[in-house]
Order: structure tokens, then C-alpha cells, then sequence
């Protein structure tokens, strides 16, 4: 299965409660981090609901 990954370009300050969950589901903790999932449906639905804060990079 492919792999992407997923780097925190914005802070999680004064976000909603689900999308700090959903970061940390992704495991990012801080900013730059960046962290490899494999692609399936699921992380990239994560992925689009805080897209604002992150990028993907290949």
C-alpha cells in the first residue's frame, strides 16, 4: 500500500476540540512534525477535515 506523509504546518491553538483530536489521531504534537501513514480512506478523510493544518508531502 502506498505511503504518504503528513507535516503540521499550522499551530492547534484556538482550533475545535475534533480537530485537535483528529491531529493527534494523525499522532502530529508539533509544529513541522511530520508523520507516515499508509493511504487509505480513512487517514485521507482525516486529512481533508483539517486541511488548513497540514500538507502532504510525497
Amino acid at each position: 500500500m502506498a505511503k504518504i506523509q503528513v507535516k503540521q504546518v499550522r499551530s492547534a491553538i484556538g482550533r475545535t476540540k475534533t480537530q485537535k483530536r483528529t491531529l493527534e489521531a494523525l499522532g502530529l504534537k508539533k509544529l513541522h512534525q511530520v508523520v507516515e501513514h499508509d493511504d487509505t480512506p480513512a487517514i485521507l478523510g482525516m486529512i481533508s477535515a483539517i486541511n488548513h493544518l497540514v500538507v502532504v508531502v510525497k
